[in-house]
């Protein structure tokens, strides 16, 4: 059982929203999914196939070396 919720973005209780993957879908509203089920429920993930896409992540996760003075 599925349960649909809404959150206001502005809210200070939401600190961060992670984006984990993208749909690609071709409507604003995607209301009709509601009443869908099983394989007809299901959308295509959008691959992203811009360069360096996949490089920006990786540099930015390695933590840098503190130096000594």
């Amino acid at each position: 059982v599925g349960v649909e919720r809404t959150f206001p973005v502005h809210t200070p209780v939401i600190d961060e929203i992670k984006i984990i993957t993208r749909g690609d879908v071709r409507r604003a509203k995607l209301y009709y999914l509601r009443e869908l089920r099983g394989k007809k429920a299901k959308i295509k993930e959008k691959r992203d196939i811009r360069p360096g896409a996949k490089a920006a992540p990786a540099a930015k996760a390695a933590p840098a070396a503190p130096s000594e003075a």
